[in-house]
């Protein structure tokens, strides 16, 4: 049981530090990125995608170790759709991931790069979809511990 209680809350605080990170990258995408704005677009991409993996591994975990075991997990389609909503969050992360990462190696080749505003808002409009795919995914999650496989 405490087994269980800790996946539980390492899983709840993970999306909590993934869901501020996602924030936090949403607000420095509303205006012109400078060096220090994008330094900090790097490092919260970077911990973004950790928290993504280590969420991943630990809601797996509770899936397969979990008090109400996996029957209760891979026989709900709630579940499933769940997770096909995260898939598709970690895929649309990564043109945020590929575009920073780009934008930091401008940087360094040339000191006065600055990525345009429509390059920004396009980057920005990404983030915030993940974020509208995010709380779909909490609703998912309030389904299926209702209301289980039907």
């Amino acid at each position: 049981m405490l087994i269980d209680l800790l996946m539980a809350s390492g899983h709840h605080l993970l999306v909590f530090a993934l869901v501020s990170m996602l924030v936090a990258e949403s607000v420095l995408l509303r205006g012109a990125i400078d060096t220090a704005t994008l330094q900090r677009l790097t490092r919260l991409d970077a911990g973004y995608g950790m928290c993504a993996g280590l969420l991943l591994v630990v809601g797996l975990l509770r899936v397969f170790f979990g008090i109400k075991g996996e029957d209760f997990y891979l026989h709900n389609p709630w579940f499933h759709a769940k997770l096909g909503a995260y898939v598709l969050v970690g895929l649309l992360s990564i043109l945020p991931t590929v575009r920073i990462l780009r934008w930091r190696k401008a940087l360094t080749i040339d000191p006065a790069f600055r990525p345009g505003p429509d390059a920004v808002a396009g980057l920005a409009r990404v983030v915030r979809f993940e974020l509208v795919l995010i709380a779909a995914i909490f609703v998912l999650a309030a389904a299926m511990a209702r209301f289980g496989g039907f």
